[in-house]
């Protein structure tokens, strides 16, 4: 007795188990009646059907991103770049969704990045490289997302957002650019070492004639205080030879004395009634 009971509940549990099922937050379910879509507006919750005759499919209704190759591009320069881009999406309408991409997540995807690969193409052959990169990257992503988020309506997503992650020229070029770069570098280098050279030069000569000058007027200047010293050593001598011209010359003398025996070895060959000996032979005062 205990048996049947337990295979009678065990029945009823499995029975039950295949009438309902069970909505999460996260998911978007869909009910089919013979390959037919009946409902696709479940709640969160549990929820029923009938076996065999109806069943549910459910995807995942949280935001997704998908990060595709990098893509080769052609600029309105004719030049070529590789745009690294990602977009992200949720399911909007699970109808829609199944019936253009069949429920398969990775195949919505790839067809919105269609859309998009289109766009970028068409918006980037509008432009030079350095506005794609810079100028214009803002712009650019504003018509893509809204070329993105027409395809996804027709998808049955929503196209939250689309971002180019990095925009490289292909390494053939790259080294071109980089060298053209360096030599401009360093042209500009060498234009502003001679500037610099033809500044310091300048500066140099500048300094060079001032100093010439300030010791051209220095040595006027010396000149000039030593001419009037000597004209007012002149006039000291002149009023002291008025007062007392016996006293002068024997000033004068011994001064004539002084310097010319200042050493022991300094020698003079002078007659001996020279002018010279006058206070040596008479050196009594008058």
């Amino acid at each position: 007795m205990g048996s049947r009971l337990l295979i009678l509940a065990l029945a009823v549990f499995a029975i039950l188990w295949s009438c309902s099922f069970r909505v999460f937050e996260q998911e978007r379910a869909v009910l089919f009646q013979l390959g037919e879509i009946k409902r696709a507006d479940y709640a969160p919750g549990l929820h029923f059907l009938i076996p065999v005759y109806q069943n549910v499919r459910k995807f995942d209704g949280r935001l997704q991103t998908l990060d595709s190759e990098p893509q080769r591009f052609l600029t309105g320069e004719k030049k070529d770049v590789i745009v690294d881009s990602f977009v992200r999406w949720r399911i909007k309408d699970p109808v829609k969704f199944y019936l253009s991409a069949g429920g398969d997540p990775r195949r919505a995807g790839m067809l919105v990045y269609q859309k998009i690969n289109d766009a970028l193409r068409v918006e980037f052959g509008k432009r030079k490289v350095q506005e794609v990169v810079a100028g214009q990257r803002g712009a650019i992503l504003s018509i893509v997302n809204a070329k993105a988020a027409e395809r996804g309506e027709e998808l049955g997503i929503e196209v939250v957002d689309v971002r180019v992650k990095r925009i490289d020229l292909p390494a053939e070029v790259s080294n071109a650019v980089y060298e053209r770069m360096r030599a401009e570098r360093a042209r500009v280098a060498r234009e502003l070492r001679a500037r610099g050279e033809k500044e310091a030069i300048r500066i140099r000569a500048e300094t060079d004639r001032r100093a010439t000058v300030i010791a051209a007027e220095a040595y006027r200047d010396g000149e000039t205080e030593r001419g009037d010293g000597d004209a007012k050593a002149s006039q000291v001598y002149a009023r002291a030879y008025s007062r007392d011209a016996s006293f002068y010359e024997f000033y004068r003398s011994l001064a004539v004395y002084r310097d010319s025996f200042k050493n022991k070895d300094d020698v003079l060959l002078l007659a001996p009634d020279s002018a010279l000996f006058k206070y040596f032979r008479d050196p009594s005062p008058r």
